[in-house]
């Protein structure tokens, strides 16, 4: 595959679905190639901001060219912050789709989990829509009760939803709410904060259930160039000989098992 080239996309809506979380569609050549769990990198025409910012795919939709990314602003004078002030019209510089995303045909016939925490809820609404397994069971952690995209989630599964603070769903994290509800899984697929990653993991060897987890790192580049989101892996990086690998380039989806948390 070659080098992904930096292109102009044309903002085609923006709107707030919550306290700080932004959902905005672009139409871009990156939608052809698309899969879940990849990302594409954003950039800011502020240029005292060099690096882009990594945001994952929230849905994809090939027939219109147009990508969906939902993401949260992360401060004041940030990338996030100029994003959210784009409007319908406007044109963004992206270079996409980058990573690798989840292996969907890995369902078929099975039970899955599909869970999100955090921004990492976005990236399982395109998994849960091209995803063909016997049962689709939806797990989606929030801080509290803005549960944005869950309208979305309960046209394409059975949803439950955990918040921290037990103002809707349960209350507690993804797992408690599995807990709860005595639900059951051959596979799973997750993304969000490192210590939910941790705890997915720990919970899916458990059980002895396949897991794949996306992480979510601050990437500077997003090709694999700069080595500044490596994560320890249990297989050496053939590039640098060692137990490494490079979030961007090699994941952002990895097997569980395959990396330390």
């Amino acid at each position: 595959m070659g080098e992904k080239r930096k292109e102009n996309a044309v903002v085609v809506s923006q709107e707030e679905l919550a306290g700080g979380i932004y959902s905005m569609w672009i139409e871009t050549e990156a939608s052809m190639s698309a899969k879940p769990g990849q990302f594409i990198s954003m950039y800011t025409n502020d240029k005292s901001k060099l690096l882009p910012r990594p945001i994952s795919i929230c849905e994809i939709d090939k027939e219109a060219g147009r990508l969906r990314v939902v993401y949260r602003v992360t401060g004041q004078n940030t990338g996030t912050e100029q994003f959210a002030g784009l409007r319908g019209g406007d044109t963004i510089s992206v270079v996409g789709p980058l990573g690798n995303g989840f292996p969907v045909g890995q369902a078929k016939g099975k039970k899955a989990f599909l869970i999100g925490g955090g921004i990492g809820v976005p990236p399982i609404l395109e998994l849960a829509k091209q995803m063909d397994c016997a049962k689709k069971q939806i797990v989606a952690g929030y801080r509290d009760m803005h549960t944005f995209l869950k309208e979305e989630f309960e046209e394409n599964g059975e949803v439950y939803i955990s918040t921290e603070d037990g103002s809707a769903g349960t209350k507690g994290n993804v797992l408690d709410a599995i807990r709860e509800h005595r639900l059951e899984a051959d596979i799973i697929y997750a993304c969000g904060p490192t210590p939910m990653l941790r705890a997915i993991k720990a919970f899916a060897e458990e059980k002895n259930i396949v897991c794949y987890v996306s992480l979510e790192e601050r990437m500077a580049c997003g090709i694999g160039a700069c080595l500044g989101c490596v994560c320890r892996t249990s297989k050496k990086d053939y590039h640098s000989n060692v137990h490494n690998s490079r979030i961007c380039k090699d994941g952002p989806v990895f097997l569980a098992t395959e990396v330390e948390l």
